[in-house]
């Protein structure tokens, strides 16, 4: 007998050393692609856009399925132009003094607190902690070369445009790739994740829009140079939970600096009072449907895949931790601790041959 061949213990063992190889491998590619991954689910996400759209159309207009797909297109660039045309012409004038103060506001506010020991430390912490960081990176990139952007703004656009013109090729490969006994589970988390991201983006448009027209109107009548621009800068920031929005005010409260003390009252107030507004008011309503993530747990998952994936990553950040928190709810709670978690009714993506399940089920 050989006392050197490894028994079953043994063996187990290595395919486990083997297994964890692997995943650290593969975890290490991701990393490595991750902004290439971002534009991915961006794009993604972008094709749930578009199809939430043309349902719309289809439950009130009654039109086929591809007529409302393409006005739903259509919609897209309809908005992409509006935008275009608030930024470049009606807005042309303040976003240009808003650009052109920033930086001299940010100096004098560093200045003022570099006049006390406390304050120089604060400010010489802040710029390390900025200059070091993948986001302060990505943001000097984008800046020297707006050409990145735009061309990932383009591959945004364009695969969401693929994703939305046959999204059932996509999920069928994507289900292929599962082993059968699983593809019931991952089919029913495919749909719930699906469901809950059309959900979450109505509730993001109602309090984008709601917290962009109330912050412009406070603005407004606080006397803060370029009150729309700024309102219209803080509803695009609440995409971004937490961290938008606290990031859009710092500019607002730099103009508001340029108009006295009384313009810089007004702005505290004028955001003090939309935050209360939104926080009990307006994102109960909108938000009863959607899942309910505890507030430190966002804060920390939108820093931590800000800092894995950067600025493309904190866009789209809130998104993912509703993707990440939808399959721990479908895949761990419901199949693998048996919790009564409903599903999002739905038919087989691949035929009762590929999914072996009971056509009752999907209408749990």
């Amino acid at each position: 007998m050989n006392r050197l061949k490894p028994d079953e213990a043994d063996a187990r063992f290595i395919r486990r050393v083997v297994l964890v190889i692997l995943i650290a491998a593969v975890a290490a590619a991701l990393y490595r692609a991750g902004n290439l991954l971002i534009l991915a689910f961006g794009s993604i996400l972008g094709a749930i856009a578009i199809h939430a759209i043309a349902e719309t159309y289809r439950e009130r207009l009654h039109v086929a399925e591809r007529l409302a797909l393409g006005l739903a297109i259509a919609t897209v660039f309809g908005l992409i132009g509006f935008l275009g045309w608030l930024f470049g012409v009606a807005f042309s004038a303040q976003l240009n003094l808003l650009v052109t103060q920033l930086p001299g506001l940010l100096d004098q506010f560093a200045a003022y607190l570099s006049q006390s020991a406390v304050g120089a430390k604060v400010v010489d912490a802040v710029q390390a902690a900025f200059a070091g960081s993948r986001v302060a990176r990505d943001i000097g990139g984008l800046a020297q070369g707006a050409g990145e952007l735009v061309l990932n703004c383009l591959l945004l656009l364009v695969g969401s445009l693929f994703f939305a013109a046959d999204p059932k090729v996509y999920e069928r490969g994507f289900l292929l790739l599962m082993p059968r006994s699983k593809r019931a589970a991952v089919e029913d988390a495919l749909f719930d994740v699906g469901s809950t991201l059309r959900l979450w983006l109505r509730a993001q448009l109602i309090q984008m829009a709601t917290m962009g027209v109330l912050v412009g109107i406070g603005l407004w009548i606080a006397g803060v140079p370029s009150a729309a621009a700024l309102g219209l800068l803080a509803g695009l920031s609440e995409f971004i939970p937490y961290v938008g929005p606290t990031a859009a005010m710092l500019p607002a409260l730099g103009l508001a600096a340029t108009s006295g003390n009384g313009a810089v009252i007004g702005t505290l107030v004028t955001y003090a009072v939309v935050r209360m507004v939104q926080t009990n008011g307006i994102t109960p309503y909108v938000t009863s449907r959607v899942v309910s993530i505890p507030p430190a747990i966002t804060l920390f998952a939108i820093l931590a895949i800000g800092l894995v994936f950067g600025l493309f990553g904190l866009f789209f950040s809130a998104a993912l931790l509703v993707v990440i928190f939808t399959l721990v709810r479908s895949l761990y709670l419901r199949e693998v601790l048996g919790e009564d978690i409903p599903r999002a009714e739905h038919g087989t993506l691949l035929g009762p041959a590929e999914t072996p399940r009971d056509s009752r089920d999907y209408l749990d």
